[in-house]
């Protein structure tokens, strides 16, 4: 199954409240949050900095689709 934009925000969402998150704290609230293995895998490709908002996460995933298509 393709890991989408999606997926990943709503394993994450939550972690962006309090200002910016590094890469092992959104692994980590991924992980908690039940991800799948690939969804983990994807966010390992991430660098390692701090990322203040969500959406800074595409520019570093950008072979990610927003969704599945199912048309």
């Amino acid at each position: 199954m393709v890991v989408t934009r999606l997926e990943i925000a709503e394993s994450i969402d939550s972690v962006f409240g309090d200002g910016p998150v590094t890469r092992d704290q959104i692994i980590t609230a991924a992980r908690n949050a039940g991800a799948r293995p690939d969804v983990l895998a994807a966010l390992e490709r991430l660098p390692e900095r701090s990322f203040p908002h969500l959406r800074e996460l595409w520019q570093h995933l950008p072979d990610l689709p927003v969704s599945t298509s199912n048309g």
